[in-house]
């Protein structure tokens, strides 16, 4: 199938443009959600990029629409709120599965532990230095 690029695809009129560019953002958020689901991070890097592109060609063509008299269909308003919702969903979701994910790094590789005043033999393991500045 090949890629859905609003901007690539026939251009009818005001409302099958919009209409065009929702069905682009749903396709891509759908497929986004489908490679984070099975956590392909190819796919994932992929169909990203290309929902941030049909994002913001559909970003411009309601922006447009918006100034034209009779503004944006109320169906396609609701359609677009609906898709802003996921987007917002799968990046919460990331977050916390990004906050998971450095809890278990930090339990996995902890940090180094701090230089102790003597090491096993009695010996000082401080620096040469005293700390002090000398003019």
């Amino acid at each position: 199938m090949p890629a859905l690029y609003p901007d690539t695809l026939p251009f009818g009129g005001p409302t099958d443009a919009l209409e065009t560019s929702l069905d682009a953002v749903e396709h891509h958020l759908a497929a986004l959600g489908t490679a984070l689901r099975d956590r392909d991070a190819d796919a994932v890097e992929r169909h990203a990029s290309a929902l941030h592109r049909t994002l913001a060609t559909a970003i411009q063509r309601f922006g447009q629409a918006s100034r034209r008299q009779g503004g944006v269909p109320q169906p396609l308003r609701q359609r677009l709120a609906l898709a802003s919702g996921q987007v917002a969903a799968q990046r919460e979701s990331l977050a916390r599965a990004t906050a998971a994910l450095d809890r278990a790094i930090d339990v996995l590789m902890p940090p180094p532990v701090p230089a102790t005043t003597y090491g096993q033999g009695g010996h000082n393991q401080r620096s040469g230095t005293s700390g002090c500045l000398h003019a």
